[in-house]
C-alpha cells in the first residue's frame, strides 16, 4: 500500500515539475514574443542605432515629415508642417490630418521647442539633419530618428522615411493607389489641354521669379503627370529652387502657367510689362495660386493628392 501511495506522489510530483517547467517555457517564450512584437532596432541616416517601438502611440515629428508618417499609419501628437508664411497655424491640406496635433513649429528652423516636447509625453521623436544639433537632448526623452528630406524627388523621399520607420510595405501600396489616380488625371489634362502642351510652375517672391524645376508641382508635373517641359527650363540640382526674371520667364514659353503667389506678389507680377506680353498670360493659359497653402502643398503625399483632385477644375478652366 505503501509503495502505491510513494509511486502515485511521485508520479504527481514529477507532472507538477514538468507542469511547471512547460509553463516557464512558456512565459519565456512569450515574453520573447512580446518583446520582439513590441521593439525593434532602427538604423537612421545618420547611422544613429536605435531601440524604438514598433508601434509608436505618440510620435513628435519636427522634420516636416509629419504627412508621410501619417499616411504610413503613425499617431502624430506633434509637429513643424506648420503654414510656410505662418508658423502658428496648419496648411490647409494637412489641417484635417493633423487637427490634434500641437504645432512646434516649423521645419526648416533648427530651433526646438524642449519643454513642449517633453510635455507632448512622446514614445518617438523623427527629425531631420536641420535639428540634428538637437539630437543628443532629444534622444533623452525619447528614443529618436534622423530622416532626409531631399524635397526633389518626392517618392524618393517618401520611401526614404518608410524605409526608416519600417513600413516599406504600407509606403508601396499607397504609391501604387497614388499612381492609378495619377493616370487618371493625366490622361484627362492632356485629352484636354493637348498631350504635347508644356507646363511651367513658379513662385513669384519679391520682384523674382523661383522655378519649381524639379521639384514640387514641378515634379508633380514631369514626373507624375507625364507632362511636358517647356524649352529652356532651368536646371535644377537640389532643392534650391533656380531664379529668373520676367526677361527670364519670357525666354521659357510654356504654353500652360501655373503661378504661386501671395496678393501682394501677384499685384506685383501682373503689373510687370514684360510677363503681360508672355503668350500664356495673352492667351488665358496661366492659374493663379495662393502661396499659402500651394508653396508647400505638393511637397508630400497628402498635399500632392488634393492637388490631383484640384486639378480636375483647374483642366476644366484652362480648357475654356
Amino acid at each position: 500500500m505503501r509503495k502505491s501511495i510513494l509511486a502515485i506522489a511521485i508520479a504527481a510530483m514529477t507532472f507538477s515539475l514538468a507542469a511547471c517547467g512547460q509553463k516557464a517555457d512558456n512565459n519565456d517564450a512569450n515574453n520573447n514574443t512580446n518583446n520582439e512584437a513590441t521593439v525593434r532596432t532602427a538604423t537612421d541616416v545618420s547611422n544613429h542605432t536605435v531601440e524604438v517601438p514598433v508601434q509608436p502611440e505618440r510620435v513628435v515629428d519636427l522634420s516636416g515629415a509629419s504627412d508621410t508618417l501619417s499616411v504610413l499609419g503613425f499617431n502624430v501628437v506633434g509637429t513643424c508642417n506648420s503654414d510656410a508664411y505662418d508658423y502658428t497655424k496648419l496648411p490647409t491640406y494637412l489641417e484635417e490630418t493633423l487637427k490634434d496635433a500641437t504645432i512646434l513649429g516649423y521645419s526648416m528652423l533648427d530651433t526646438v521647442d524642449v519643454e513642449a516636447i517633453i510635455g507632448l509625453e512622446p514614445d518617438l521623436i523623427v527629425i531631420s539633419k536641420v535639428q540634428e544639433k538637437s539630437y543628443d537632448q532629444l534622444s533623452k526623452i525619447a528614443p529618436t530618428l534622423v530622416v532626409d528630406l531631399k524635397q526633389v524627388d518626392f517618392k524618393e523621399d517618401f520611401l526614404s522615411v518608410a524605409k526608416i520607420m519600417d513600413r516599406e510595405d504600407e509606403a508601396n501600396e499607397w504609391l501604387a493607389a497614388y499612381d492609378e489616380k495619377v493616370k487618371e488625371v493625366s490622361a484627362s489634362m492632356k485629352e484636354q489641354l493637348g498631350a504635347d502642351s508644356t507646363y511651367l510652375s513658379f513662385l513669384a517672391s519679391f520682384g523674382s521669379n523661383y522655378v519649381f524645376s524639379n521639384s514640387a508641382i514641378g515634379s508633380f508635373f514631369y514626373d507624375d503627370l507625364g507632362l511636358q517641359k517647356p524649352a529652356n527650363l532651368p536646371a535644377q540640382e537640389d532643392m534650391t529652387l533656380p531664379v529668373v526674371d520676367s526677361e527670364g520667364l519670357a525666354q521659357i514659353d510654356a504654353d500652360y502657367m501655373f503661378v504661386v503667389a501671395t496678393d501682394e506678389d501677384r499685384a506685383t507680377l501682373e503689373n510687370d510689362k514684360v510677363y503681360q506680353n508672355l503668350r500664356a498670360v495673352k492667351e488665358g493659359h496661366v492659374i493663379m495660386l495662393p502661396a499659402s497653402p500651394y508653396f508647400t502643398q505638393t511637397y508630400g503625399p497628402i498635399g500632392r493628392v488634393a492637388f490631383l483632385d484640384e486639378l480636375k477644375e483647374f483642366t476644366t478652366t484652362l480648357s475654356e
